[in-house]
């Protein structure tokens, strides 16, 4: 049997012998030399050497008398599952996955299913069984889900019946031999999941797993290339648990969580499901997460936390008029940049400071947010390292910058990096650091100041131009529904400041607007940053968790300047 990863508070060893009969993801970890260092002192991010996480999150609290009757899991349709229950379910799935699937420690398990309770409660069986769980976008492609086939060499799939099409497609030449054992759920109590696990038994003891055993993959956004497979381990599921909801949202038994993000998405997985249930509160999983169906789930449950992106949290400060948010008292922004006139719109409509953060699918969840509930906000900030990790900003060779300076995120803590059989793990771990790919300074006291994804600042004529500074003076202006910034090319300026802008309500586009628009910028930040170029567009590409995609808006112009070229010939 191979060894499993072990980490302490200042190295990488192996010294721990693992639960994985099948070693797949084992063998295909970075070298210890390319891992970041992990670990940290604090005592609430030791855990058990021997430790399935499944069983922090669902079978010590269904074992509580005065617990196991407080509800876990909630969805608009009807689904109100106790501790009890979800313990009860997710060890009928664990069975069904062990007898019936022949699932064995290490195994790779494929996820396909929109939010809901059964896809929750699929997860942690997973898990719970010794398995990796890989939960997948419902909207990929055979294409995009060919590639995690192969890449994470699935094992198993269970996949919500109506999204059949696209996963058949995918499997259907796939040899014998590398084709995975399916089952579907969501088709029926008589078909599938559900009757499999009507005769299993309720309770199923966790596996025996080692805390460094891998437990999870998640794979990244693919802005750059093919998508990169994160590894991350039990104890990294644990320790996302006990430092941004224990530091930052202070989280209690009468919480009740509610948002937008995908359980596919870590920052999702974390927010809706592990995050309340390590601490024993509810959670509200919406099959449809639109702006507007979150605003009336939160006020049809009561939530009392939130997990959105900033596009949906302006959409429901200006269109849910009708909505009673006032039971919320946290709501959290990640996935990008959080524009100044979004946070006063959702300061003006519900009262509530949003809680900014800056995460990773990498690091699994956030890692710089501002201090507790009672903490005052830095004007400019957008937090500091949170408990457990530590911060610094580098210059191109790799040395510290000193308070002010702009330069890369580097980040060290609890979790970090490990990127499955893939040589962009040396882009992303330097001298047991994390580099984040993101951009900003630091001030004396350890608050970081975003600038911008080090791939989207824009250089123009020697200044340094930050996006997310443009589009906040753009988003300020009535006429700007939604708008993004980007680097064009320029024959005098080396590049310029482009602003790609979503009209509200009925202004129409032209010249006029063009130059109101420009004005308005130089007005309100230093006139040098201001948009040269202007394009009025319909909607903003995003991907899935709703993030701006501010290359495929470079793509879309370079493409544009090609064809002028070409037709000038």
């Amino acid at each position: 049997m191979a060894d499993a990863l072990s980490e302490n508070a200042s190295t990488t060893t192996y010294d721990t012998r693992t639960a994985h009969t099948d070693t797949f993801v084992l063998d295909n970890m970075p070298p210890l030399s390319q891992q970041p260092e992990l670990g940290s002192t604090l005592p609430e991010l030791d855990f058990p050497t021997r430790v399935n996480c499944a069983g922090e999150f669902v079978d010590r609290w269904a074992e509580q008398d005065d617990a196991g009757a407080r509800l876990a899991l909630i969805s608009p349709h009807g689904i109100r599952w106790t501790y009890q229950d979800l313990d009860e379910i997710v060890s009928r799935i664990a069975h069904v996955l062990t007898t019936d699937l022949g699932l064995t420690p290490g195994n790779r398990v494929m996820l396909r299913g929109s939010n809901s309770p059964m896809l929750a409660a699929i997860w942690l069986a997973v898990i719970k069984a010794g398995g990796v769980v890989v939960t997948t976008l419902p909207l990929l492609r055979p294409k995009e889900i060919t590639y995690i086939l192969d890449k994470a060499r699935i094992d198993h799939v269970l996949c919500e019946r109506g999204l059949s099409g696209d996963l058949a497609e995918a499997l259907e030449d796939r040899p014998e031999g590398v084709r995975p054992r399916l089952m579907y759920f969501h088709g029926g109590p008589e078909a599938g999941l559900e009757a499999a696990m009507a005769a299993k038994p309720v309770r199923f003891t966790p596996v025996d797993t080692a805390r460094t055993d891998p437990c999870m993959i998640a794979f990244t956004s693919g802005t750059t290339g093919s998508p990169k497979a994160s590894v991350h381990t039990h104890r990294d599921v644990l320790a996302v648990c006990n430092t941004f909801p224990r530091h930052v949202l202070e989280v209690s038994e009468q919480d009740r969580f509610i948002g937008s993000p995908l359980l596919a998405f870590t920052y999702g997985l974390g927010g809706l499901l592990l995050f309340p249930l390590y601490h024993g509160a509810s959670t509200v999983l919406l099959s449809e997460g639109s702006p507007i169906a979150l605003a009336r789930a939160i006020a049809d449950f009561r939530a009392t936390v939130c997990f959105s992106g900033p596009t949906a949290y302006r959409m429901v400060a200006t269109e849910a008029h009708d909505c009673d948010l006032s039971s919320l008292r946290a709501c959290v922004s990640a996935g990008e940049a959080l524009p100044t006139a979004t946070r006063e719109l959702w300061k003006q409509k519900t009262g509530i400071d949003l809680t900014d953060g800056i995460g990773a699918t990498e690091l699994l969840h956030i890692f710089i947010s501002m201090p507790g509930r009672d903490a005052p906000a830095r004007p400019g900030a957008l937090g500091r390292a949170l408990p457990g990790y530590t911060a610094a900003v580098w210059d191109e060779q790799g040395r510290a910058l000193p308070p002010g300076q702009v330069g890369r995120l580097a980040v060290r803590g609890p979790t970090g990096c490990r990127y499955l059989a893939d040589e962009r793990q040396h882009d992303w771990v330097k001298d047991g650091w994390n580099l984040t790919g993101d951009s900003g300074s630091l001030d004396e006291d350890g608050y970081f100041y975003y600038r911008a994804r080090t791939d989207d600042m824009i250089v123009s004529a020697g200044y340094n131009i930050s996006p997310a500074e443009v589009e906040d003076a753009l988003l300020s202006h009535p006429a700007v529904l939604e708008c993004a910034a980007v680097g064009v090319p320029d024959s005098r300026r080396g590049s310029i400041v482009k602003a790609f802008v979503v009209l509200a309500g009925n202004r129409a586009p032209g010249p006029q607007l063009v130059e109101e628009l420009q004005n308005f910028t130089k007005q309100t930040i230093a006139p040098h940053k201001y948009p040269r170029a202007m394009e009025f567009c319909s909607e903003l590409p995003r991907g899935g968790t709703g993030k701006l995609q501010r290359f495929r808006l470079r793509e879309a112009d370079e493409a544009a300047r090609k064809a002028v070229s070409q037709d000038a010939r």
